[in-house]
Parts: structure tokens; sequence; C-alpha cells
């Protein structure tokens, strides 16, 4: 049986889709497809059109910004736990014409361990992306980066301030596993052409790494059952 809060956030994400008057079968198809493939809103219209459904690329955008953040918060609290040496690094997200930046971090193994979008690339930034990922994940045996300062002064003034025994490791070759990672979400986002604001580009990337995260393997499935990408998507609240 899944815990309370869970159960809770699940009710909660039914009667927004109830209120959006609108079939399930095509809402939940078209917020997948969106956050699980490079298309634009424009392409999922043509392609809804072409199985005869009328929907506007506006309304999918819509429906997108209203259901997959709550989907990433039921993913967070079914998410398998990750490795404990972990590699971080970040990435740049247009927004309204100016870049933002995707914090990242993933194991050894290539598992995401979290992300987080800021406005800034500044200690305090890297910081929170660290606090948010122990939070879910406790603290991490190694941490690895490039040789930002930024980020190797949030690692420092961390450990200092927890008293938490971490390896910090600067080093461009064993980060490149999180940097090929990178590539699977700026190839979902770039059809996007930049979002128009901060807050739209944070529950669209939200929803995105959930599918990235589920296409990995790293929702906890009831019961040890064996589903596809889109059955573990559609479970969260389906």
């Amino acid at each position: 049986m899944l815990p309370f809060q869970i159960q809770l956030e699940t009710s909660s994400l039914r009667k927004v889709l109830k209120r959006l008057h609108y079939p399930l079968e095509v809402m939940r198809v078209c917020v997948r497809w969106y956050a699980a493939y490079p298309l634009s809103l424009r392409n999922l219209e043509e392609m809804m059109a072409e199985r005869g459904v009328l929907v506007d690329h506006a309304t999918v955008h819509r429906w997108a910004l209203k259901v997959l953040p709550m989907l990433a918060k039921v993913f967070r609290r079914r998410k398998r736990p990750v490795g404990s040496s972990w590699r971080m690094d970040e990435t740049f997200i247009k927004v309204n014409g100016q870049w933002k930046y995707l914090y990242r971090a993933v194991d050894r193994l290539g598992q995401t361990v979290d992300f987080l979008l800021t406005a800034k690339r500044d200690m305090a930034a890297a910081r929170r992306f660290f606090e948010r990922a122990i939070n879910l994940h406790d603290v991490p045996e190694k941490i690895t980066i490039d040789k930002s300062g930024a980020n190797t002064a949030a690692v420092h003034a961390l450990i200092k301030d927890s008293g938490a025994s971490i390896e910090l490791r600067q080093s461009k070759y064993l980060n490149n596993l999180v940097e090929q990672d990178h590539r699977a979400i700026k190839r979902r986002v770039r059809p996007m052409t930049g979002f128009k604001s901060f807050w739209s580009a944070a529950k669209t990337c939200a929803g995105i790494e959930t599918m990235h995260m589920i296409k990995k393997g790293q929702l906890a499935c009831p019961d040890g059952q064996v589903l596809s990408a889109a059955d573990q998507f559609y479970s969260l609240a389906f």
C-alpha cells in the first residue's frame, strides 16, 4: 500500500485532471509524449489531429504545467536509492532569452541523483542543490565536480557546517558521465526553443527529468512489477 502522503498527492492530481474536462486517455498521452520525446507543442497538436483528436497546442501546454510538477513530486517519494558516489555538474537552459542553470548529479552507474533549475550560477545555488539532494538521498561518500570555484566552495561549506565526511574530487574525466547525461535533457528541451518564464521552465524540466529517470529504471514499482516506461509514468497518478 502506498504511503498516506503519496495517496494524498495522487488524489490531488486526480482532482486537477477532473477539472480539466478532457478525456483522460488524451491528456495522459499528450503529457507523456511532451515529457518523453523531442517534440514541440505544435508537433503534438498535429500528431493528435492525425488520430482524429482536435486539441490546441496551448491546451497541451496548460496540461503539462499543471500535471508534470505533481507527477514529479509523487515520483520523488517512490524513487529508488542511488549510489554514494556522485558526479555533479550544471548545464544551461534558455529562459526568456537568458541562460539559466540546471544543476544535476548522477551516481557512478549513471542513475540521476537530483536536479535543480536556478537563476544564478554561484555558491548559494550549488549549495541549495546539494542540500536538496542530500535531503532526498542522505550524505554521499564522494562528490566529483569540475574545477568550478562556486561548486568547490559549496561543497567545502557543506562539509564544514554539517561535519559530514565527504571526499571531494575534481576531475573532468570522471565527470564525463554527468556531462553525457545532460544530452538527454538538452535533446528534449531543444525543440521548445526557449521558455517564456522561469516558472514554466522549472515545471517542465521537472517532468522531463522525471520521465528520464523512469526510462533509467529509477521508479520503485509496487510488488516488484515489471512495467513499461509508459505504464510506470501513468502509475504515478492515472
